[in-house]
């Protein structure tokens, strides 16, 4: 896919992500086991509850779109950063009373299931962090995505969190392709098998070429021909 094509503009990415908050918000329930509909997700952005889920289904799927929430406002606010107090905190957005904790690093083992591979011991935590944020990022759009998708990736493989590491993961992935004024990536739930399979792989290997590719291609061709564009319309949000 030809990223090159793309003219960064915050704004207007941050517009288009905007827009396409209802699909985030379903496509990362769905991907969580969460059969919300695409229409049920907007008629809870406007703010109306919707009956026939579980309690914890609602409270997953409303916390995603506060994360999200939160995000955008984050960028807009220039606030946006990548110390471990700031992921902790959008990690918390994400899995508020999901879980017995939130919001910081997780302080025991654990283990990912459908692998042997082990993540890290939890003491090694805060370092690894600091390891992951102090990379540089390459000034170029195909280097910039290169790197968001990295930290998703390692986010996931490290497990920072006792939960909700590849949803927190995809937020920060994504605030850092806002931030540069770049569209966002949407996971469809559609790709659900193939990027199982992959993650999978990836854990034990900690090859990324191959999800590397796969995060690419969910990129929508509409929102990058949008972004190609040069006219002057103006995109209030």
């Amino acid at each position: 896919m030809n990223l090159t094509v793309i003219i960064p503009n915050q704004r207007k990415a941050l517009f288009l992500a905007k827009k396409q908050l209802s699909e985030l918000v379903y496509d990362a329930v769905n991907l969580e086991g969460i059969k919300y509909t695409l229409p049920e997700v907007q008629t809870l952005l406007d703010g109306v509850t919707v009956g026939g889920h579980r309690q914890i289904d609602a409270l997953i799927t409303q916390n995603q779109i506060e994360a999200w929430r939160f995000l955008f406002k984050v960028i807009e606010d220039k606030s946006f950063d990548l110390s471990a107090e700031f992921v902790c905190q959008l990690q918390e957005k994400v899995v508020k009373r999901e879980t017995l904790t939130w919001g910081e690093f997780r302080e025991s083992g654990v283990s990912i299931a459908g692998t042997n591979y082990l993540p890290p011991n939890h003491k090694e935590l805060p370092n690894l962090w600091q390891k992951l944020k102090q990379k540089s990022m390459p000034n170029d759009i195909d280097g910039i995505y290169q790197y968001a998708i990295s930290l998703f990736l390692q986010m996931a493989r490290i497990q920072f969190f006792y939960d909700s590491n590849k949803r927190t993961g995809r937020l920060i992935m994504n605030g850092i392709l806002l931030k540069n004024g770049l569209p966002v990536i949407n996971l469809p739930v559609s790709k659900q098998l193939e990027f199982n399979q992959l993650m999978l792989d990836f854990y034990s290997s900690n090859n990324e070429v191959p999800m590397q590719a796969l995060m690419v291609s969910c990129l929508g061709a509409k929102y990058l021909k949008i972004m190609a564009e040069t006219n002057a319309r103006s995109f209030n949000t």
